[in-house]
């Protein structure tokens, strides 16, 4: 199994192999939203259906903690399902999405990060494989890059994930990239600084 996940801590290149230290995704609705904070696993699809199905209202979904996944396979279904369901994504000014969260992110049909908001990305690495060891045409990229073609993100975003900070440690974006790869459907504001993003 591969791993994208954060570097908040001690746990960084193998949360899995530290369960107790991660919390799953929960949901909580209000209104028209769901606002969502937790590490995605295999457990958070079903979380997702089952709140979506008590608030058919809500099509705005709220990343206020998205710090990763322990299970990209899983990330990947989930945050597929986010699109069909026609979800839009937020990330409030004292949010955070990083690793499988920013794939998360990318998701919503509408996308918006909020003044402030933290977005992290990095490579992967897990069973032996390293992403930047690998060569372009290894069909181990394949999930994310198809993921990535299925909602209408640039594959240039994925390559650009990889080089911008190892898999035991994290680039956090800045406006500028986050428009470079038209993260957002309206422009990206001013996001946190890597020293605010690296507290929260």
């Amino acid at each position: 199994m591969i791993f994208r996940l954060t570097s908040f801590a001690a746990c960084l290149t193998l949360l899995a192999s530290c369960g107790e230290y991660y919390t799953p995704v929960s949901f909580v609705a209000q209104g028209d939203q769901i606002i969502a904070s937790g590490t995605i696993d295999e457990t958070t699809l079903s979380a997702f259906e089952e709140v979506i199905a008590k608030n058919p209202e809500a099509r705005i979904l709220v990343l206020q903690y998205i710090e990763g996944s322990v299970d990209d396979d899983a990330n990947v279904i989930f945050s597929r399902e986010v699109r069909r369901a026609g979800f839009d994504t937020v990330v409030p000014s004292n949010g955070l999405v990083a690793s499988g969260g920013t794939d998360l992110f990318l998701a919503g049909n509408r996308r918006t990060l909020q003044p402030g908001a933290c977005v992290g990305v990095h490579s992967w690495a897990g069973s032996g494989l390293v992403a930047t060891e690998l060569p372009e045409d290894d069909p181990e990229h394949d999930r994310y890059l198809d993921y990535f073609k299925d909602i209408g993100v640039d594959e240039e975003f994925y390559w650009y994930t990889l080089f911008a900070a190892p898999a035991d440690s994290m680039h956090w974006m800045t406006a500028a990239e986050a428009n470079q790869y038209d993260m957002t459907t309206r422009g990206a504001p001013a996001l946190g600084s890597a020293t605010v993003c690296g507290e929260r």
